[in-house]
């Protein structure tokens, strides 16, 4: 892996030429994990960074500098880049910020449909390739695989590529609701999907009690407007309007009004076509187009050429043509009704249908707007029914609600119960492998089946009692800034291991913690990197000796924009060795901290190789 920085030219992926027909899933160029990675990603214009592009590779990245050089820039850049809030204050001065990132993924990723259905194309090695641009005014722009696309498609798809872990998670699970959630995420697919049943039925019960609660207050405002829906309905049932029948209507009307001209126009052209069959109009008439159409073809038949017999037949078929438009229009003209009161029959109609279309109907809507009204009208009578026998049926199906959410919440509590005791002992075993062998921690499950929540029955806490003797208290009051740092991060490394997402990034996650608790850290995400592809940023010698690819942020005034301009650079050999002993001692210099930095990539590489 590589990194290298950009300053003056721009460089930027190429864009996939678009085939004819998309192409779903082609198969990664590069070997990549069985799950996906990202191998490339740019950022531009965001924050300290001016232009960098980072080539990425497998197993466990780190990225270290010093305080304010921007190393958090990094994870902002990819949490944008997968749809995260777009933050103005974080664009430089140039107006616009953008970020770029290509995704090797295997053909049986479930993002390639996804990004089909958006119109989006794999490059031409088989990637695919996201960007996401912000201005300094705050509009964003999403593209992927050469689309532009809304960034909720990008975000969706983030859901199974990138999982973010950092501090704010930790103060996140310290609240009792989200401590709740993780221990309903670790007892299973089966749980989950048992929880989801039960908010359901806690939606019904809820909103049945709600409506049988406004029936039974409000039942004389109900009644009242019961009484309108009913007069409405019962007005639009006298005349009985039928799906299209105002435009029959108009047609008719303008029918029987204009009839005689109408008459006149269908024998006018039927007379044309076959001439007088009645006889009625004397022998002065033009010859008609059936007799010249029949003389030309008796004419052409009668010759010897192939070319003229062939026409001759072409003639024939347009006098059957001729025929049968006639026979059309002498039906026409015997359907024509010119009666009088058949028109005024219409009339009257018309004018009952459309004094029910001003009245029930919005504007240009027409008798389909009254059958809508009348169709809304009948269901809402439904909810305004404040009739005993209503009553009682809805505090029926309410009660049967409340049964089965009873039946479904005690599942639900008796599924987190089994599961906080391994999930517990689960946390404790990361626990001891972060110095903490003496910490014990347990959930406190209070379940009130009287006082049911959309969550379920039970107030779910966790406790941690930091030694032997200590009383169990709620993780946050219990446990030190750097204890609760090392409880969170046990929490994460026990949900992570099961992750189905490619690429894992954590965000200073180690705050607080040192000594061996830091190395300990550092092997858990060497571990977590085997089935990942994860990104670290520390502070931290101990995890930064773990890592596969070891990326530097650096920090330099940039003379000619009059601000700081941060630069990444890969490092290895003494180069990484000069930054592990700058962060164990502030001097990369020193011999004790390079000695000391050796023997941490020495302690590292055999735990790896252990392991």
């Amino acid at each position: 892996m590589a990194a290298r920085t950009t300053t003056r030219e721009t460089r930027r992926p190429a864009r996939a030429a678009r085939p004819a027909e998309p192409v779903a899933a082609p198969e990664p160029a590069d070997g990549g994990t069985t799950q996906g990675r990202l191998t490339e990603l740019r950022i531009r214009g965001l924050g300290a960074i001016d232009d960098v592009t980072l080539e990425l590779g497998d197993g466990l990245t780190v990225v270290t500098g010093e305080t304010g050089a921007g190393k958090t820039m990094v994870v902002t850049g990819l949490t944008l880049l997968f749809g995260g809030r777009a933050d103005p204050g974080r664009v430089r001065a140039n107006g616009r910020a953008g970020v770029e990132g290509r995704l090797a993924l295997p053909a049986d990723s479930p993002v390639w449909e996804r990004a089909a259905d958006a119109g989006a194309d794999p490059d031409d090695d088989g990637t695919l390739i996201l960007a996401r641009t912000v201005s300094a005014e705050g509009r964003s722009r999403a593209h992927l695989g050469g689309r532009s696309v809304p960034v909720g498609v990008v975000a969706e798809l983030a859901e199974g590529l990138l999982a973010v872990h950092g501090q704010s998670d930790q103060l996140r699970l310290s609240r009792p609701a989200e401590q709740r959630r993780a221990l309903d995420r670790y007892a299973g697919t089966d749980h989950l999907e048992l929880l989801d049943r039960y908010r359901e039925a806690y939606g019904r019960w809820r909103q049945l009690a709600g409506d049988l609660e406004r029936r039974r207050s409000q039942a004389r405002e109900l009644a009242q407007a019961a009484d309108v829906l009913r007069h409405g309905l019962e007005e639009i049932d006298a005349v009985g309007p039928q799906p299209g029948e105002d435009d029959e209507l108009d047609t008719q009307a303008r029918r029987l009004s204009d009839a005689d001209a109408l008459r006149a126009a269908a024998d006018e052209a039927r007379t044309a076509l076959v001439g007088d069959v009645t006889g009625d109009l004397g022998n002065d008439l033009p010859q008609d187009a059936s007799a010249a159409l029949a003389i030309a073809e008796r004419a052409l038949a009668a010759s010897d050429d192939p070319t003229l017999v062939m026409l001759a037949q072409d003639l024939n078929d347009a006098v059957a043509v001729v025929s049968d438009v006639a026979g059309q229009l002498a039906s026409y003209v015997a359907d024509l009704d010119a009666d009088p009161a058949r028109l005024a029959e219409v009339m009257d109609r018309r004018a009952a249908i459309t004094a029910l279309v001003r009245k029930y109907a919005d504007v240009g809507e027409g008798v389909a707007g009254v059958l809508a009204w009348a169709e809304d009208a009948r269901r809402r009578l439904d909810e305004l029914d404040v009739s005993d026998e209503a009553l009682e049926a809805l505090e029926a199906a309410r009660d049967a609600a409340r049964a089965e959410v009873d039946d479904l919440g005690a599942q639900v509590s008796a599924g987190r119960r089994a599961a906080a005791d391994g999930f517990a002992a689960e946390v404790g075993r990361e626990l001891a492998g972060l110095a903490m062998k003496s910490a014990r921690v347990s959930f406190s499950i209070e379940s009130d089946p009287d006082a049911p929540g959309p969550d379920g029955i039970d107030e779910v806490a966790l406790l941690m009692a930091a030694h032997p003797g200590a009383p169990p208290r709620p993780v946050h009051k219990g446990a030190s800034g750097g204890e609760l740092s090392r409880v969170m991060l046990a929490i994460e490394v026990v949900f992570a291991g099961a992750d189905p997402v490619p690429v894992m990034v954590f965000d200073e996650v180690d705050a607080g913690v040192g000594g061996q608790a830091a190395g300990e850290i550092g092997r858990r995400l060497a571990r977590l990197a085997r089935r990942h592809q994860v990104v670290v940023v520390t502070h931290l010698a101990q995890v930064a000796a773990f890592a596969d690819t070891h990326l530097v942020v650096d920090k330099s005034p940039d003379t000619g924009a009059g601000v700081t301009a941060t630069d990444i650079r890969a490092v290895d050999g003494e180069d990484r060795v000069r930054e592990l002993a700058r962060m164990l001692s502030g001097l990369a210099d020193s011999d004790t901290g390079q000695a000391h930095a050796r023997e941490l990539l020495a302690v590292a590489a055999t735990a790896r190789a252990a392991a």
